[in-house]
């Protein structure tokens, strides 16, 4: 009997899609943690899941669409958490390293701080800034 290994999910932990990211993704559950909804949002980039993504953006932020028109051509590389900080109890802070490359380009190197906020048990992205 032959052993298929299932691939890590591509926001970069050890577990596959479905236990991973995919249960947020489907609405199965929802993300305990700001750093979880992060990495559920850069798992739905690679994926293209605009209904995702646009539901976990806070309201107060959220733009009235994505676009996707080079979803095709990018090639996502991978995530980084490089902290995650709780600041009280409906607060915290992601940051992270995304890489990514777009058609024949030279790879991006998208480093950001993002601030997430707790609202009715539910976590939401809200904006992020990027460091020097």
């Amino acid at each position: 009997m032959q052993n298929k290994t299932v691939p890590n999910c591509l926001c970069g932990l050890e577990k596959s899609y479905e236990i991973c990211c995919g249960r947020f993704h489907s609405g199965i559950q929802q993300a305990a943690t700001a750093e979880q909804l992060m990495r559920s949002r850069y798992s739905a980039y690679v994926h293209s899941k605009e209904d995702y993504l646009l539901a976990t953006w806070h309201p107060a932020t959220r733009p009235p669409s994505l676009e996707f028109s080079d979803a095709a051509k990018t090639k996502w590389l991978g995530l980084e958490i490089k902290r995650h900080s709780v600041i009280d109890s409906t607060h915290a802070q992601v940051e992270f390293v995304a890489r990514y490359k777009t058609g024949g380009q030279s790879a991006v190197r998208l480093h950001e701080i993002s601030d997430f906020i707790l609202e009715d048990g539910k976590w939401f992205y809200v904006s992020g800034v990027f460091p020097a």
